[in-house]
């Protein structure tokens, strides 16, 4: 193999390189010298190999399997039809076909959170690439590392307003981490490779890069870069680590409270240690689920607008908040006067940014939560807090989640997810598009490991979770995957649907069908005098005919005795299966924080 050249990184040969392979074999096969190899090859042949006369498509491939891309999402279209011609002779990367642009920016995303690698999307000028704008603007909020490659109209025909053009490195500058619009071809590899390099460091994030079509025509030498380990950022400040170290020790009624920083950071084996070390009750985000074992009894459920009675109380009664991996979000924190008033605060984040944004905090420890909470373990003594929690487990006793079913005989999503959790051994990956549903699975199906539960916390983005679920399938194809959406969510990119028949891909859609939008009607019954504008859908979808028609298998629970039967035939059936799940229209996500309220006094009935 030539030097430089690394197995696995060329994955089809030009012309050029074939004729070159076949002179060297021919030059190999004549030589009459026991162990004479390529070394004795001329330089400037090895040279000519090392470096390959590659147009900007296929460069743009060679990159993406230098950074062991394996699938893509997308759609195409004129100014990609270069590097989708590429594709066609590049079997080493798997291209999977979405219904919509937005679909594949959703899958890329689902890809990225459900394994930790960099998701990848792709998609064709003006109404392409702004369909994938919701999708990046999802990722960003979430910190989820996917690269997001466009086409654009030529070089000479950028900013005169031709046909499908867009200014896509614009409109995408508040919702990235950074953009970059290639304008020559020698720039190409190295722009691939610093997206790679910036969606994975630090806070990850979404990076877009934009090809104006020319440049995927365009040829130039291409020399292969093996990656470079992504840089850790460095320790905290010794002072202030010590610091905290004393903070821990003296406080007697700790609280740890863990955000998706901790999933990006690969540090659920380290949090673990942490809360043991400490003694503490814990409590995870919406995006830190699976972060912590929720069958431990030392987790008490989510903080926040939904959180439980016995997060509220801890909150309120602890000396001590130690908060990992977490912006401090609206819908945690409630009324941001009065959270955490009565504690000290230790805040853990790899961005700086976010210290003293939403809440002032007493130390800041800036670095990666692995890192720091290791060394945290090193430094601090086994501690035991008993009494602290004694009264943490007798509000657990006191303020269990519970729902009732409104009617006799009824389903409720919290023994629907219940009995998935029973069926699957608790190994499921559940996504979920954003309302009710959305909560009810945070409630109610007990999450055991990281990157189990995808979904969209920050932009709450309805139709995100379908897309997602393919490309949490795709990464993860030993795995069971279940979406949970609501009739609303499921109208907005229920074509996906027809992506996952064509590769037969097999996620379940397990739809909670309530005829409304739920979340805003819990909302309008409890500030708006009951009046449900707009909320109540009257849609005359039949859900089963319109799987069929996608061609999904449909199935349907109607009454609480169909859960497990149909559960059960949805898991073994090895396909795409949609589960229309009937539910009363005014169950509703309890507990909860009105609009404005403290955190620590939520409403429990309605």
């Amino acid at each position: 193999m030539p030097a430089g050249m690394a197995t696995g990184v060329v994955p089809w040969k030009p012309e050029a390189f074939i004729s070159l392979e076949k002179e060297m074999k021919a030059f190999l096969f004549s030589s009459k010298i026991p162990g004479r190899g390529f070394e004795e090859f001329t330089a400037e042949k090895r040279k000519d190999v090392e470096q390959m006369l590659l147009t900007g498509s296929e460069i743009i491939l060679q990159c993406l399997l230098e950074q062991k891309v394996d699938t893509i999402f997308g759609y195409p279209g004129g100014a990609v039809l270069n590097i989708y011609d590429a594709l066609y002779k590049c079997p080493e990367i798997r291209h999977v076909l979405t219904s919509h642009e937005q679909g594949a920016a959703h899958a890329a995303d689902g890809y990225a959170r459900s394994t930790g690698r960099v998701g990848v999307c792709l998609a064709t000028s003006g109404p392409g690439a702004t369909n994938l704008v919701t999708g990046i603007a999802t990722a960003y909020m979430d910190s989820v590392p996917v690269v997001a490659i466009t086409g654009n109209v030529t070089s000479p025909q950028l900013g005169l307003d031709s046909f499908q053009e867009v200014d896509i490195t614009g409109v995408t500058m508040p919702v990235t981490k950074h953009n970059f619009l290639v304008r020559r071809v020698e720039d190409l590899a190295g722009i691939i490779r610093e997206a790679f390099r910036i969606a994975q460091t630090g806070r990850k994030g979404p990076v877009l890069i934009d090809v104006p079509k020319d440049i995927t025509a365009q040829s130039c030498e291409y020399t292969p870069v093996q990656p470079a380990p992504i840089e850790q950022p460095p320790m905290p400040d010794h002072g202030w680590f010590l610091k905290a170290v004393e903070m821990i020790k003296e406080s007697e009624r700790p609280f740890i409270y863990a955000g998706g920083g901790v999933i990006g950071a690969e540090a659920a084996e380290e949090l673990a240690q942490f809360v043991e070390k400490v003694d503490a009750p814990v409590s995870c985000s919406l995006m830190c689920q699976g972060g912590f074992d929720q069958r431990s009894e030392r987790y008490i459920g989510m903080l926040g607008m939904h959180g439980t009675k016995t997060a509220s109380n801890c909150i309120r009664d602890c000396d001590l908040l130690i908060a990992v991996g977490t912006r401090f979000s609206d819908r945690v924190t409630c009324d941001t006067g009065t959270f955490g008033k009565n504690c000290k605060i230790l805040q853990i984040d790899i961005d700086p940014a976010e210290f003293n944004k939403n809440v002032e905090v007493n130390i800041r420890l800036k670095g990666d939560a692995k890192a720091i909470l290791s060394a945290l373990c090193e430094a601090l003594p086994d501690m035991h807090h008993a009494a602290w929690m004694g009264q943490v487990g007798a509000w657990k006793t006191e303020f269990p989640l519970a729902q009732q079913p409104m009617t006799e005989d009824g389903v409720t999503p919290k023994e629907v997810f219940e009995t998935l959790y029973d069926l699957t051994g608790g190994e499921a990956i559940v996504t979920t598009e954003v309302g009710q549903h959305q909560m009810w699975a945070a409630q109610y199906f007990t999450f055991r490991h990281p990157r189990q539960m995808i979904t969209s916390g920050g932009l709450g983005t309805m139709g995100f979770g379908l897309g997602a679920a393919i490309g949490t399938q795709l990464g993860n194809p030993d795995s069971i995957v279940v979406n949970a959406a609501g009739d609303g969510s499921f109208h907005m990119n229920c074509n996906e649907l027809a992506t996952a028949a064509r590769y037969n891909i097999p996620v379940i859609e397990l739809i909670f069908n309530n005829g409304v939008l739920g979340m805003v009607r819990q909302w309008q019954r409890l500030f708006y005098g009951k009046r449900f504008s707009q909320t109540t859908l009257e849609k005359k979808t039949n859900y089963e005919l319109l799987a069929q028609g996608f061609g999904v298998k449909a199935m349907t629970i109607a009454k609480r005795e169909d859960i497990r039967p149909v559960l059960e035939a949805a898991i073994a059936a090895g396909e795409p299966v949609l589960v229309n799940c009937l539910i009363d229209k005014d169950i509703n996500v309890l507990p909860m924080v009105p609009g404005g309220k403290s955190v620590e006094e939520p409403m429990l009935s309605i």
